[in-house]
């Protein structure tokens, strides 16, 4: 009697313990690792980039799968150089950018359009006499090199503008001081400094490319078309998260504040939280313009083609890619 019992309670013991075997293993096998991938914008971390931090410092890559490096952009780092040399897997370029690297062999794709409006802009004081675009006949105009030249070459071209074009530095100290009569600036970034310096909006007069038909859109999510070809899951899992990370810095603007000043602050670079918050609220109003929210990452075909159909026209790129071929929108979420 007591040996069946004891039996028994061997049997029974076996059983749970295979049980336990067998709901264990996938616990204890875990998540599957994180793909490692790297990432680099145009610049520093400031609120141009917010969403990318904010989808790193919140955790959403780390929700769709990944463990994402953000590389510090800037002068000694370019984007584009980093993405066509393999050093980044994914990069924030201009469309005009992008189109010249196809250009030179370097198959891009744009995975998401950021930008959809245009920031880039001229600025003028009315004090000056400039008013509107013929006032700029003959004037001393501060122009950035490339990718920001395209622009102001089209505009001046679409008016039958000469103008005296001069190197302008990312200070706008030759403007104040009238160096020049027109100052080139991003609508997020310089024109607010100018306001920081004690110019009142009233007194300056604006010429945004994109009032102009000349919306040239600017930061995008590339990435090698190779990379695309060999792993589509891990461009939708990116773009997902970081198009996520955008949504969650507008949602949560003091938190995506922080963040890009915590991050500032590592990398040494001088601002305040004033200029930030107007950069991320700037980038809202062109990421997610009012009339076009649900375009958010999409590409319009009819800015690819006035923007190739640009470059050929100044001799900066023989041909274009085809648009089906250059744009693979990543937008669900």
């Amino acid at each position: 009697m007591l040996k069946n019992c004891s039996c028994r309670k061997i049997g029974f013991g076996l059983v749970l313990f295979f049980l336990f075997l067998n709901t264990a293993s996938p616990l204890a096998a875990g998540p599957p690792p994180l793909k490692k991938v790297t990432f680099i914008p145009q610049w520093v971390p400031q609120a141009q980039f917010a969403g990318y931090y904010v989808a790193l410092e919140t955790g959403i890559y780390q929700e769709h799968g990944l463990d994402v490096e953000i590389i510090s952009g800037g002068p000694q780092r370019s984007s584009a150089d980093y993405l066509a040399n393999k050093k980044a897997d994914f990069a924030s370029l201009w469309l005009v950018t992008a189109l010249d690297l196809c250009n030179q062999g370097i198959k891009v794709v744009n995975l998401a359009q950021i930008v959809q409006r245009s920031a880039l802009m001229l600025v003028a004081k009315k004090s000056s006499g400039i008013l509107k675009p013929t006032d700029l006949e003959g004037r001393k105009v501060g122009l950035w090199g490339s990718p920001f030249a395209i622009q102001p070459e089209a505009f001046f071209k679409q008016y039958g503008l000469t103008v005296e074009p001069l190197q302008q530095s990312y200070s706008i100290n030759l403007f104040l001081r009238d160096g020049v009569d027109v100052a080139s600036a991003m609508w997020y970034n310089e024109y607010h400094s100018l306001l920081n310096a004690g110019i009142n909006p009233e007194e300056l007069t604006t010429f945004f490319y994109y009032e102009h038909g000349l919306n040239y859109p600017e930061d995008g999510l590339y990435v090698l078309q190779q990379t695309r070809q060999q792993q589509p899951e891990l461009c939708r899992a990116f773009v997902a998260a970081s198009l996520k990370g955008w949504r969650r810095a507008f949602a949560e603007p003091e938190l995506a504040l922080d963040i890009i000043m915590r991050n500032l602050k590592k990398e040494h670079v001088i601002t305040n939280r004033i200029h930030q918050k107007w950069m991320l609220e700037r980038m809202r109003d062109i990421i997610l313009p009012p009339a076009e929210e649900l375009s958010l990452g999409r590409l319009k075909e009819e800015d690819f083609h006035r923007v190739a159909a640009s470059l050929i026209s100044q001799n900066i790129i023989d041909t274009a890619p085809n648009f089906n071929e250059f744009h693979h929108a990543q937008t669900g979420e």
